[in-house]
């Protein structure tokens, strides 16, 4: 592991470099980062806020990716993880839905260029999930009514997720791409 900043583009590359250079090749890239922060009012979304926000959470994906494809080969794949937010955003997650939805479009215009070269590229959509981020980044009364909206009553727990990104990372999908799959515990995505 190389600790940096994923937002900057060198050290995106070094990453890669460093995988490939570790085991010889790189089949499946995960992109799981994400920065959120929660916000009343317009006025209290910060430009160095929106900034960091897209730096973190689609410009890594892009700067990820690009380093990644010249070293995948046919039957390789990409996993990016959107959110329910991409479909139904709340405003005060503002900056976070925007770049959900960015990703979603990042996917499948992604995958129409992998496809040509045998790489796969799809995306997880998860609903509430409970992790570190969320009491780090929501007032404690939102905290407490995290995940309430689910029709299962509750956040997922990361475990719950991690199948659906062994399944999109295994040969049983091979035949899927540019999609989204959608964990939101109940909740239909369109």
């Amino acid at each position: 592991m190389l600790p940096g900043d994923i937002g900057e583009e060198n050290h995106c590359r070094e990453l890669v470099q460093g995988v490939t250079r570790e085991f010889g090749r790189l089949d499946i890239l995960v992109n799981n980062a994400a920065y959120q922060m929660t916000h009343q009012n317009l006025d209290e979304f910060s430009s160095e806020e929106w900034d960091h926000t897209f730096r973190v959470n689609i410009y890594a994906m892009f700067y990820l990716a690009k380093a990644a494809f010249p070293h995948m080969q046919p039957g390789s794949t990409i996993i990016n993880t959107a959110s329910v937010q991409a479909y139904q955003p709340g405003g005060e997650l503002l900056a976070y839905a925007t770049t959900k939805g960015a990703i979603v479009t990042f996917t499948k215009a992604l995958s129409e260029l992998g496809i040509e070269r045998g790489i796969r590229v799809n995306a997880v959509a998860p609903g509430p999930v409970w992790t570190p981020l969320i009491p780090s980044t929501m007032p404690d009364e939102k905290v407490k009514q995290f995940g309430k909206q689910s029709q299962m009553q509750r956040p997922a727990q990361p475990a719950e997720l991690a199948p659906a990104y062994v399944f999109l990372a295994s040969g049983d999908s091979n035949y899927i791409t540019g999609s989204v799959m959608d964990l939101t515990g109940g909740r239909m995505l369109p």
